[in-house]
């Protein structure tokens, strides 16, 4: 009986946001990057490969964001060192990685209006693909090559926030890693292109200090490995695929670290954690701990054709 229920809700939702639909955006180049499921499906890594795609290709962009868990209401644009419980860890790692402005608050429409004001002409919206009130000029949608859709129910029996026929109507499906192994699990319907994504990691920095290294060179130790992320598993099997020797050590998805959770980690062993953590653990001057950074791959002739997609939207308005 839920899921009907939830099903005839969203329709209603969505279908009021459509009628209230911001149209001086209408002509804008605005990208939604979002998925079907909830819980992370690799959102981040392709949001910063695409800011930096399109910085190279001579276009301006700039990021707007929800910051989920933040602890404000109010529209920021976020800076290199803003606070991650008032703008999100998130959006606060694009503003960081990427060199891009970004500009958290509850209204997409009124951060993506404050951006195109400025001058900006290609904003990204990380999230928002079911937000039908922000008008989009492209919909790229990340799926989880291990998670897959789980049991293809929708919301709450399943994972899934829209019906799988949704893929039909966005413009590129982005399949981030291997997918599913498991044949019971559903994977794209019939007739749904796709291109894949590939994560790797880069290099390994040290928290509060000026080091890096390689990520190779923490082969063959073992490490406390620390994870408030929706997936921690991949990252730790980001980690033992670098035959590094992990101990785990899982918190909630956006969990705001504080000293005493290191204080019970074995001292003798480094904390090797997610970039997303690192930035909200910045300030607790930490001891041998570090994050690891990471780089999306995916096709250049898919890179090239959204370039050229991009820059006639551009042109156009």
């Amino acid at each position: 009986m839920l899921v009907p229920l939830y099903r005839l809700v969203y329709s209603f939702d969505q279908k009021r946001h459509l009628k209230n639909r911001a149209s001086d955006l209408e002509a804008k180049c605005i990208i939604v990057v979002g998925n079907l499921t909830v819980g992370g499906s690799g959102k981040t890594p392709l949001l910063i490969h695409l800011c930096e795609l399109f910085k190279a290709a001579g276009f301006s962009p700039a990021v707007i964001s929800r910051g989920y868990g933040r602890k404000d209401s109010h529209q920021r644009v976020v800076g290199p060192d803003s606070d991650p419980e008032l703008v999100g860890d998130e959006p606060l790692l694009i503003a960081r990685r990427c060199g891009v402005p970004v500009v958290v608050g509850s209204s997409r429409i009124k951060s993506a209006r404050l951006l195109f004001a400025k001058g900006f002409d290609l904003v990204l919206s990380d999230d928002g693909l079911q937000h039908r009130r922000l008008p989009r000029a492209i919909e790229i949608c990340v799926v989880d090559g291990q998670r897959g859709f789980g049991n293809g129910l929708m919301l709450p029996a399943g994972p899934l926030r829209e019906d799988l026929s949704r893929l039909e109507t966005v413009d590129h499906v982005v399949i981030n890693g291997s997918e599913p192994a498991d044949a019971k699990q559903p994977g794209l319907p019939d007739g749904i292109q796709s291109i894949r994504m590939d994560i790797h990691a880069t290099k390994v920095y040290s928290i509060g200090e000026n080091l890096s290294w390689r990520l190779s060179q923490f082969s063959g130790c073992r490490v406390s490995a620390v994870a408030g992320i929706s997936n921690p598993d991949r990252f730790f099997s980001l980690l033992r695929q670098a035959r590094i020797e992990v101990t785990e050590h899982v918190f909630p998805d956006h969990h705001e670290f504080g000293q005493e959770d290191f204080e019970k980690l074995p001292d003798d062993l480094p904390v090797i954690m997610t970039e997303k953590d690192a930035v909200k653990c910045m300030k607790l001057k930490l001891k041998n701990a570090w994050y690891v950074s990471i780089e999306a791959h995916l096709p250049s002739e898919w890179e090239e054709r959204l370039i050229r997609e991009a820059r006639g939207i551009v042109h156009e308005s």
